[in-house]
């Protein structure tokens, strides 16, 4: 790279401070406490942050860089890397976006589809200001095959897209688990673990319950999409039931040994907020569910064999990256060669795949020691962008890159928690290690954090999206 398009590291920290990145971490966004002091005073919220709404349009620079960037996957990764590779990379960056689907429906907030407070319409983004504002190419379409020595990506309808280099961001996909298939999914026993039809459908599951019902969740065992996303879900539907019905029940079956995320907000919320209300029982094993009578067998972390029929099931399954099965995507181009084929292996310096030069992966798809989740797919994104254009300028990636994750966790209509870490990346282990003190859990649930939950989504969506 020329002096002009040399991104710094000093550069770099502070686009991901103005952009979604340091600025976000909710213990260093607000400096007062996270208690609800209601002072009406929301001025320091949101303070500071570039983002780039409204009719803002850009003139790119000319860096000095030519290149053909595909990108594959138009979730929080795939847009933001494409987002980023034209407005660090400049005008001669040419950055194609490919993607099955004709706009975005965030996972993020979609557990308030739930509870009735949010529609999925509120959560539904355009791709749009990525083509008019920054001069990306949109295609919308699956894509069948990589070739690998040509350097190029066959879609469904024939079409060949060549490439300098390849950026995936497929997401995941669900496994048949607990005598379920997709279909069971899809019609009876929706897990809504992608925002969608079956989170309006298991919103309409859960209105028709009655007075007295039992409202089943399964969480698999980790690593999983959205770490602190199952017990959320589960005080949310707790107090939808609380306000809505009576005598309903939630329990929450949990392969893993404890909650997984804000251990301490989550418990106090299962233990006190909707004491009487939500079951947990963490260790289960041998779970089987029936999705037509919804009759489900489990044993505990106490070796009691168990039996419930509950009105509404919603299993969230196990996941794997998108396309890592025999005859995917990933799986025929090599890229599923991390944890038993199931996530495809990174160097997390720049996102490029450990089994093939020249294509990278991010966000829920990629093995990563930080969480799945759209906030750090966020930063993944500008880490793999920032890396990218410094090799086609002949640099080294960023040594020491810094990511941070941050989520806001709604525990009733009205109240919330939050969670944050941040990395940094161990040269002795090749990965991001969390810096010490992290990970962060809020001191406690409230009304603040519900206002302030919102502020941190619209900034997160304006960033990737705007």
């Amino acid at each position: 790279m020329n002096s002009n398009s040399r991104i710094s590291r000093r550069r770099f920290l502070a686009l991901l401070a103005g952009t979604a990145g340091i600025g976000l971490i909710p213990g260093q966004a607000w400096t007062h406490d996270d208690n609800d002091d209601d002072d009406g005073d929301d001025d320091e919220v949101g303070e500071g942050y570039a983002t780039s709404g409204g009719n803002t349009t850009f003139t790119l620079a000319n860096t000095g860089l030519n290149a053909n960037i595909v990108v594959i996957g138009g979730g929080m990764a795939g847009t933001t890397a494409a987002k980023y590779l034209r407005l660090w990379g400049g005008s001669g960056v040419q950055v194609t976006l490919v993607e099955e689907m004709s706009s975005y429906t965030s996972n993020i907030m979609s557990n308030l589809v739930l509870n009735g407070s949010r529609t999925l319409a509120s959560l539904d983004y355009s791709y749009a200001n990525l083509a008019t504002k920054y001069g990306v190419t949109l295609k919308q379409g699956e894509v069948r095959a990589i070739d690998q020595a040509g350097k190029s990506i066959t879609l469904a309808n024939g079409e060949t897209l060549s490439y300098d280099r390849l950026v995936l961001a497929p997401g995941i996909e669900f496994d048949d688990a607990w005598g379920l298939t997709q279909a069971d999914y899809e019609s009876k026993t929706p897990h809504a673990w992608k925002a969608g039809a079956q989170a309006q459908l298991l919103r309409n599951q859960i209105a028709a319950m009655n007075d007295g019902g039992v409202f089943l969740m399964v969480i698999p065992k980790a690593p999983y999409r959205c770490p602190p996303g199952p017990y959320e879900r589960a005080c949310v539907v707790a107090d939808y039931l609380k306000t809505a019905k009576t005598g309903c029940k939630v329990i929450v079956l949990d392969e893993n040994a404890r909650i997984m995320a804000e251990p301490e907000n989550f418990g106090y919320a299962f233990n006190t907020l909707h004491q009487g209300v939500v079951e947990y029982y963490p260790g289960v094993t041998g779970i089987n569910i029936a999705p037509d009578s919804r009759v489900v067998t489990f044993t505990d972390a106490g070796l009691a064999n168990r039996t419930i029929t509950a009105n509404v099931v919603n299993p969230i399954p196990p996941q794997r990256a998108r396309g890592s099965r025999a005859g995917g995507l990933l799986a025929n181009a090599g890229l599923n060669n991390g944890s038993n084929g199931r996530w495809a292996a990174i160097d997390v310096l720049k996102y490029e795949s450990t089994a093939v030069a020249g294509i990278h992966v991010l966000g829920d798809a990629a093995q990563t020691t930080m969480p799945k989740a759209g906030h750090i797919a966020n930063q993944e994104a500008k880490v793999c962008a920032d890396a990218i254009l410094r090799l086609l300028g002949n640099q080294s990636p960023d040594p020491a890159p810094v990511t941070n994750s941050a989520c806001y966790s709604p525990v009733t209509a009205n109240s919330a928690s939050w969670l944050t870490a941040l990395y940094q990346y161990d040269a002795a282990t090749a990965t991001m290690k969390a810096a010490p003190g992290s990970p962060t859990e809020a001191a406690g649930i409230s009304a603040k954090n519900f206002q302030q939950m919102n502020v941190w989504f619209n900034t997160l969506m304006s960033d990737s999206f705007a």
